[in-house]
C-alpha cells in the first residue's frame, strides 16, 4: 500500500517565504528567496529590493541545485571542486548547478516535494535561514 504524499503547495510556499524574510530581516541582510515544487517549477519567489541583483539569479539556481541532488548546497560544495569526485557536474547539466550554501530540499513524510533557494548574504547565512523556513513548514 502506497501513501500519497501531498505536494508542495502555494501556501507552504508563502509560508516558507515568510519564515525566511522573517529569519533575513532579523539579521538585517537583504536576500532573495526562491521556493521551487518537485518538478522545479517557480511555486514563489521574492527580492528584498534592497538584496544585490544577482542574489535572484543565485536562490534559485541553488534551490535548483537542492532539488536535482536532493541534498543541501552546503553539503555537496567541496565535492565540486577541482579535486573533488564530481567536479565536471556543474557543466554537465544545460541549467546551471550552483554549489554555494543557501539551497536545501524540501521534505515532506520522507519525500522530495521541492527546494528553497536563499541568495543575498553570506553563504552560511542564506543557510541559516533556509534552515529556519523549513522549521516554519
Amino acid at each position: 500500500m502506497s501513501t500519497t504524499v501531498t505536494p508542495l503547495t502555494a501556501a507552504d510556499a508563502e509560508t516558507l517565504v515568510l519564515a525566511a524574510r522573517q529569519a533575513a530581516d532579523a539579521a538585517g541582510v537583504p536576500v532573495s528567496i526562491t521556493v521551487l515544487d518537485a518538478g522545479g517549477h517557480l511555486l514563489a519567489f521574492r527580492r528584498d529590493e534592497r538584496a544585490v541583483l544577482i542574489s535572484g539569479e543565485t536562490s534559485t539556481a541553488k534551490a535548483y541545485t537542492a532539488l536535482q541532488l536532493n541534498a543541501a548546497t552546503a553539503d555537496v560544495a567541496d565535492l565540486v571542486k577541482p579535486d573533488g569526485p564530481f567536479h565536471s557536474l556543474p557543466t554537465a547539466l544545460g541549467k546551471p548547478l550552483l554549489f554555494i550554501a543557501g539551497g536545501v530540499p524540501i521534505h515532506r513524510d520522507g519525500q522530495l516535494i521541492g527546494a528553497l533557494g536563499l541568495g543575498g548574504g553570506a553563504p552560511e547565512q542564506d543557510h541559516g535561514f533556509a534552515q529556519t523556513a523549513l522549521q516554519a513548514l
